[in-house]
């Protein structure tokens, strides 16, 4: 199995970088005023191009890489927008599944830095990307743009559109409380508000009282909404959604069973575009679903030659609900080898900003090992003060260690026994993993 080798960055990646780094300093500040000037201030692209637009806490990225896929093989030209990345800005933008290049990457920034207007308020880092993103768009002359919510929904750069083609929201549950407000129903209100009047929706399933909240914003914009039922696994990496003439069976290539529900979100998506003309038949679902992909989600990998090498479980797992879905995973793993979930090892980071004790509190078990190091180039928590909160947490961990760097915690894990080995905590790390260390893919 080849080896994939770390990428080599361009000169243009580096003029990227420093571009958009000089709009770092603003920060995160949610609002519409600065993009929607910034963007008249381009001739608004933005009203040129149809949009599936995709909110929620989790399943965002895997419903936009399904929706992407299955429109693709439809025949259309389809744009791409996603956050954060893993490697590369340019991960972000994509159409017909390619990044785009990083010399028209860097023509777009500039184009928009260009069009700012120095007597008014700076637009953020993200701001000035997804102009950049809808301009490349408007000009590739894409069919449609499948595009993610940055962060909550009503004040996202990304919701600029009045009448988007239809509007999801994948999930819901506590993370940004900081930002988007201390409760369900706070968070719930944000999301929502990327619902428009007369515009259809596709939610997927919610706590009670954040489908309150959406379901009340829905009748007042006078929203159809479809609350898809999860597809249902039949064997052999193959699942099916819907009933009678109207169930499809399609590859299910991302794993985890929470896949069933994203995928359920995708096709009625996908079958709301369909009832308002667009040519989305059977076999294009089936043949897009198949060619769906999500790195760094569930992703299994090879790390290390000869002896000292091993499979390797990489995931984000990034707040509470993530990492359940990765527990899940992890105890599913463990019984198709036939035994009941034992010891595995963890090699954790995680930013200052998430719940570090919620998400130990998911993924921990007694008897299992962690390992922990930072987070480069980000607001790291501290592996020592992660270690005291996983030891309050579960206080029957087997070891608890911290190391300085990512290579050194991937060598000790190596040396930890134990036959599961998962790297995850955030997609930030993972995106190290999978820019610095040489690894193998695995089936």
């Amino acid at each position: 199995m080849p080896v994939v080798q770390p990428p080599d960055f361009e000169p243009f990646d580096r003029q990227i970088e420093s571009l958009l780094d000089a709009f770092g300093r603003f920060g995160v500040e949610l609002g519409l005023e600065r993009i929607q000037r910034l963007l008249n201030a381009l001739g608004n692209p933005q009203e040129r191009v149809p949009l599936v637009h995709v909110a929620g806490t989790n399943g965002k990225g895997s419903v936009c890489a399904y929706l992407a896929a299955v429109l693709g093989a439809a025949g259309y030209r389809v744009g791409r927008y996603t956050s954060p990345h893993l490697v590369s800005w340019r991960e972000r933008i994509a159409v017909d599944g390619q990044p785009i290049r990083p010399q028209d990457l860097l023509r777009q920034l500039r184009r928009v830095v260009a069009a700012i207007d120095p007597s008014q308020p700076s637009p953020t880092q993200f701001e000035v990307f997804t102009a950049a993103a809808w301009f490349y768009f408007a000009e590739a002359g894409v069919d449609l743009a499948v595009m993610e919510v940055g962060l909550g929904g009503r004040l996202d750069a990304t919701n600029v559109v009045d009448a988007p083609l239809v509007s999801v929201i994948t999930s819901l549950s506590r993370e940004h409380w900081q930002r988007l407000g201390p409760t369900l129903a706070d968070i719930a209100r944000e999301k929502a508000g990327v619902l428009k009047r007369g515009r259809p929706a596709v939610v997927g399933p919610l706590p009670p009282e954040a489908e309150t909240v959406v379901k009340a914003r829905a009748a007042e914009l006078g929203c159809p909404v479809v609350w898809p039922a999860p597809a249902v696994s039949v064997g052999d990496g193959q699942a099916c959604w819907g009933l009678g003439d109207d169930a499809m069976t399609y590859p299910l290539p991302l794993l985890g069973a929470h896949q069933l529900v994203n995928s359920a979100i995708a096709i009625a998506a996908l079958l709301s575009l369909r009832s308002q003309g667009w040519d989305i038949s059977k076999q294009a679902i089936a043949q897009g679903m198949g060619q769906a992909r999500w790195p760094g989600r569930l992703q299994w990998v090879s790390w290390g030659q000869g002896s000292g090498g091993y499979p390797l479980l990489l995931d984000g797992a990034h707040n509470p609900a993530a990492a359940e879905v990765l527990r899940q995973y992890v105890d599913s793993w463990w019984t198709s080898q036939g035994e009941a979930p034992a010891k595995t090892v963890w090699l954790m980071g995680m930013l200052a900003t998430k719940d570090h004790r919620d998400i130990f509190e998911a993924l921990l078990r007694p008897g299992d090992a962690l390992h922990l190091v930072p987070v480069p180039g980000h607001e790291t928590a501290m592996p020592e003060d992660l270690g005291a909160i996983a030891r309050s947490a579960c206080p029957g961990l087997a070891q608890c260690r911290h190391h300085g760097s990512l290579r050194d915690g991937l060598v000790a894990i190596g040396h930890t026994p134990g036959r599961l080995r998962v790297l995850c905590g955030s997609l930030y790390l993972i995106g190290q993993f999978l820019a610095t260390e040489p690894y193998a893919e695995r089936g």
